[in-house]
C-alpha cells in the first residue's frame, strides 16, 4: 500500500532516536544568484551523511523481533548499503550486503565499518546472489527504495522541513529510483496540499523524466553523469506515488551540477556531493520556474571522494 502521512508521521517518531533531525541553512548569495529564497535541508548532515539512513532506519525498526532476528539483506554499492548496516547494528541484528566486486575501496570500507558482512559480485548476479543469502539466512530484504517503509522514513526530511517552513512555495529533490523523492512527494501533499512538487534529475540519465511523460517506467539507457547516486530507474511502488504527486521533473546539464555543487561549497560551506547538488542545479538552468518564490531544496547527501574533486578536472 501507498505510504500515507500517518505512516511518514510514525516514522518519525520511531527513528527520532537515531536519526539526525537535520538544519535547514540559507545563503543570501545562492539566493541572489537564482532570485529566490532558498531553504537547504541539509540530509549531507545525516548519519552516514545521506538520506538514505531515514529510511533504512524506518524499515529495520520497523520490524517484528522475530523478523528482525534473521536479520536483513539488501544489495547497494552505495549510501544505502552503509545506511542499512548501521540501522542493523543499532538494533544488534545482522545486515548482510551485497555489494560489486569494483565498488569503490571506501565504500567498502564504510559498509564493513557499519558492520555490513559483505558478499562481492557481479552486476549480473547481484539479484541471484541476494536471492541466495536470503533464503540460507531468512534475512530480510530491505530494498533501497522500492519498500513503503524506506520511502516513509525518506519522507520524514520533508516532513521536518514543512513544519519548520510551512510557507515554502516550492519543495524539490532529485530523482532516481524514486524513494526520496515519492517520499517527499507524499509528505509535503499530506502537509500541505497547494504546495508545488519538483523534482531534478540529470539530462543525462533522464529515464524518470522520460517516464513521467510516457505513462509508463522507461529504464535507464546507459547513463553516464557525474551524478552517480541517480542512475537507477524508478520502481514499481515509486513510479505512480511520483506520477500522481509530482508536478514537474526538471533536467539538468553536467555544467550546471557542478555549477550547483561548487556554488554549495563554496559559499554555503556545505559539502554536498554531485547527485545532491541537482536540484540546485534545476534552479540555475530554470530559474523562470522559481522566481521570486520561496523554495525547499533536499539536499540529499554528502558523500564525496575527496580525491576525485569534479572542479579539478574540468577547470569550473
Amino acid at each position: 500500500m501507498t505510504p500515507t502521512l500517518t505512516d511518514i508521521r510514525a516514522a518519525a517518531e520511531r527513528i527520532r532516536p537515531f536519526a539526525h533531525r537535520t538544519p535547514v541553512f540559507t545563503c543570501a548569495t545562492i539566493d541572489e544568484v537564482v532570485s529566490a529564497r532558498v531553504f537547504l535541508k541539509c540530509e549531507n548532515l545525516q548519519k552516514v551523511g545521506a538520506f538514505k539512513f531515514r529510511g533504512a532506519c524506518n524499515a529495520v525498526f520497523s520490524l517484528s523481533d522475530a523478523e528482525a532476528s534473521r536479520g536483513v539483506c539488501t544489495h547497494s554499492s552505495g549510501n544505502h548499503a552503509q545506511a542499512l548496516a548501521l540501522a542493523a547494528r543499532m538494533r544488534a541484528i545482522p545486515a548482510y550486503i551485497v555489494m560489486p566486486e569494483n565498488a569503490p575501496g571506501v565504500k567498502k570500507a564504510a559498509v564493513a565499518g557499519y558492520g555490513g558482512q559483505i558478499t562481492f559480485s557481479t552486476l549480473q548476479a547481484r539479484e541471484s546472489t541476494l536471492a541466495e543469502i536470503a533464503m540460507r539466512t531468512g534475512a530480510v530484504e530491505i530494498h533501497p527504495y522500492n519498500n513503503e517503509r524506506v520511502i516513509a522514513g525518506a519522507g520524514t526530511a520533508a516532513f521536518e522541513l514543512l513544519t519548520d517552513y510551512p510557507g515554502l512555495d516550492i519543495v524539490m529533490a532529485p530523482v532516481g529510483g524514486g524513494g526520496l523523492l515519492s517520499g517527499t512527494a507524499l509528505a509535503s501533499k499530506g502537509l500541505k496540499p497547494r504546495v508545488r512538487v519538483l523534482a531534478a534529475e540529470p539530462k543525462n540519465a533522464d529515464d524518470a523524466f522520460r517516464s513521467l511523460q510516457a505513462g509508463r517506467i522507461l529504464p535507464s539507457e546507459n547513463p553516464k553523469t557525474i551524478a552517480d547516486g541517480l542512475l537507477t530507474s524508478l520502481g514499481t511502488i515509486t513510479f505512480p506515488i511520483i506520477r500522481d504527486n509530482v508536478e514537474q521533473i526538471l533536467t539538468v546539464s553536467e555544467d550546471n551540477i557542478l555549477r550547483a555543487m561548487r556554488l554549495l561549497w563554496e559559499r554555503a560551506k556545505l559539502v554536498v556531493e554531485p547527485s545532491g547538488a541537482v536540484p540546485l542545479g534545476a534552479m540555475l538552468e530554470h530559474p523562470s520556474v522559481f522566481a521570486g518564490l520561496q523554495v525547499g531544496l533536499i539536499l540529499s547527501g554528502g558523500n564525496v571522494d575527496l580525491d576525485r574533486l569534479p572542479w579539478n578536472k574540468s577547470g569550473l
